[in-house]
């Protein structure tokens, strides 16, 4: 036994890092049945989430064999998880980095929520986002007039980068086509496009057009309307192409596509949002989460006591992919 602890141990953190992240991968597994039987804490179900927290936590690893070159497990390596966060918080990293690098040291150790030795993170507000705010560098190489049918295309569909990559003519979708999508998704017990094409044909009773988001972060699938001035010019676009051909064969990687998703969801919200006096702070609408809560949300923060429209703000949440209101609010609606 005890020649099996010391072969144990003749492998690099690294590698002990690597078998763990292994083990806890559950690609193509729902997560969602997965949080019904309250068994999601050692398991990762996205690849995209793999790949960042195995980034993340190797630069813990590497902080661990600088600082504390005498410890050779990731067993013993854990007490110095807050110690490294820490470091992260004075090194002047962001809010939402410390929050990712948290979130994926609490996963590969299985830190509960409510372990008093749990890491505390630092508050993400929405005046310290730096991503998409404001000139970049990588603006000056990106010209807006050559690039506008791209930039148009981001503007009405709301992606993330790797959907816009992947993007076939076959994902275009008509409401006839969602319809009968809904009925085959039912039929095949298709869980993900079954809640995809009801959200569609749901929140936005009044669009025609929407595009197939396939597997998009953490491995959700969704339709999402297209909407805006140059909401034909897409559709075309789409229409020309071939069912299993990429609508953009080529896309410049200094096109700030998380930027113009944030349009995508102010226009969307402005599409959708009721005038505020005419809503009652006191009905109450069903939020993604089962609970009741008001149809005006008071926003806090830097803009603390502004009044929105829960309703829409729901709308935007769905059409993005996310679930959490706040997101949709700190990191896409703007300028409102």
């Amino acid at each position: 036994m005890g020649r099996n602890k010391s072969k144990y141990y003749k492998r690099t953190l690294h590698q002990q890092a690597y078998d763990k992240l292994q083990s806890m991968i559950a690609f193509g597994e729902s997560k969602a049945n997965a949080k019904k039987n309250g068994a999601t804490g050692n398991k990762i179900y996205s690849k995209s989430t793999y790949q960042t927290y195995k980034k993340h936590i190797n630069y813990f690893v590497k902080y661990i064999m600088k600082t504390h070159p005498e410890v050779k497990s990731m067993k013993k390596a854990k007490k110095y998880v807050a110690e490294w966060l820490e470091l992260r918080v004075a090194e002047g990293c962001s809010a939402w980095t410390i929050n990712l690098e948290a979130a994926a040291l609490n996963k590969f150790y299985e830190i509960a929520p409510d372990d008093p030795k749990r890491f505390q993170c630092p508050r993400r507000n929405r005046v310290d986002i730096k991503r998409s705010r404001g000139q970049k560098e990588r603006d000056k190489h990106f010209a807006k007039l050559t690039n506008e049918e791209l930039i148009h295309f981001c503007q009405a569909c709301g992606f993330r980068r790797n959907v816009l990559e992947r993007l076939r003519g076959d994902d275009l979708y008509d409401r006839q086509r969602v319809e009968q999508c809904l009925l085959q998704a039912r039929k095949e017990h298709d869980m993900s496009m079954t809640k995809a094409c009801e959200d569609a044909l749901h929140f936005f009773s009044d669009q025609e057009y929407f595009i197939l988001h396939r597997k998009d972060k953490g491995g959700k699938t969704r339709l999402a309307p297209i909407v805006g001035p140059h909401k034909d010019e897409i559709i075309r676009r789409m229409q020309n192409t071939a069912p299993n051909d990429l609508v953009w064969n080529y896309i410049n990687s200094n096109c700030d596509v998380h930027g113009y998703r944030s349009d995508y969801a102010t226009y969307l919200y402005k599409l959708y949002a009721r005038p505020i006096k005419s809503l009652d702070y006191k009905k109450k609408i069903l939020c993604a989460d089962g609970k009741l809560r008001s149809e005006i949300y008071v926003c806090r923060s830097d803009e603390k006591g502004k009044k929105l429209d829960r309703k829409a703000i729901r709308a935007v949440s769905v059409a993005l992919g996310h679930n959490r209101e706040d997101t949709a609010i700190t990191s896409y609606i703007r300028n409102l």
